[in-house]
């Protein structure tokens, strides 16, 4: 696999993803008993979403389940870039403490994102830690993902990017105050305009496949574009790729 640079954040954003390896401290501070968590051998940990409720069956049971380890040995190469176009705007933002993730939903019209024929709006762009996707085996410190909804109000497409420590990342930097105040609380906080263009998501190099949201209840059918340029914690362990295929866009 060729070289390829990703986005860094500073060494204050480390203390972010220590608070987000602890999800529970955090919703348990806002009075609720969490329904889920990522806590290895935890009895609401991964390996048992599918038990936990009925409609989380498909956590346990899903042929097209996400994250995966991206293997190069098993990409299919596509000769062209598809037809994947980025037409993002600035709109205004709320910065959110979900209790398990650090969340920006735009509240205007944010843009959107075309691929496969289609345009699915942008809804809200969340980070894991550590990465979710790995690359040839190897798990970054950071991924971000935009979510884009279809006509149905359901995240039909996921574009991701990965993230190394190093210099603060401008996008990144936006949110140093609320993500501050935000790490220990389960609130939010209005932001104002936010473009997502400044998250530096591309649409020259990719990975693409179809996959599953990657937490309950682990609905499939969501399209997920990883940027190749940029290719207690939550993030869900990797999933078996069974008979799907992978293709890289480039």
């Amino acid at each position: 696999m060729e070289n390829y640079s990703l986005p860094i954040f500073s060494c204050w954003f480390i203390l972010f993803i220590l608070y987000c390896r602890e999800p529970i401290p955090i919703t348990a501070q806002a009075g609720e008993e969490p329904e889920f968590d990522y806590i290895e051998g935890s009895p609401k940990g991964p390996q048992h979403w599918g038990e936990l409720k009925p409609e989380w069956a498909e956590c346990k049971d899903g042929r097209s389940q996400s994250p995966i380890d991206i293997l190069n040995k098993n990409v299919k190469i596509a000769s062209n870039t598809g037809d994947l176009r980025l037409n993002y705007k600035a709109s205004n933002a709320t910065v959110k403490n979900t209790g398990f993730s650090i969340e920006v939903a735009w509240e205007g019209d944010a843009g959107s994102i075309h691929i496969d024929g289609k345009d699915y709006p942008l809804q809200q762009c969340h980070w894991h830690s550590p990465s979710e996707h790995l690359i040839n085996g190897k798990r970054y410190e950071l991924e971000l993902h935009m979510a884009h909804i279809d006509a149905t109000n359901k995240i039909s497409v996921a574009h991701a990017q990965f993230y190394q420590i190093g210099e603060p990342d401008s996008f990144l930097s936006k949110f140093t105050e609320e993500i501050k105040s935000l790490v220990k609380k389960k609130e939010e906080r209005a932001k104002g305009v936010i473009d997502p263009r400044d998250s530096n998501m591309e649409a020259v190099k990719y990975y693409k496949y179809n996959g599953s949201q990657t937490f309950p209840p682990c609905a499939e059918g969501i399209t997920w574009i990883i940027n190749e340029k940029y290719a207690k914690n939550n993030a869900r362990p990797v999933q078996a790729l069974n008979d799907r295929e992978v293709f890289r866009y480039c």
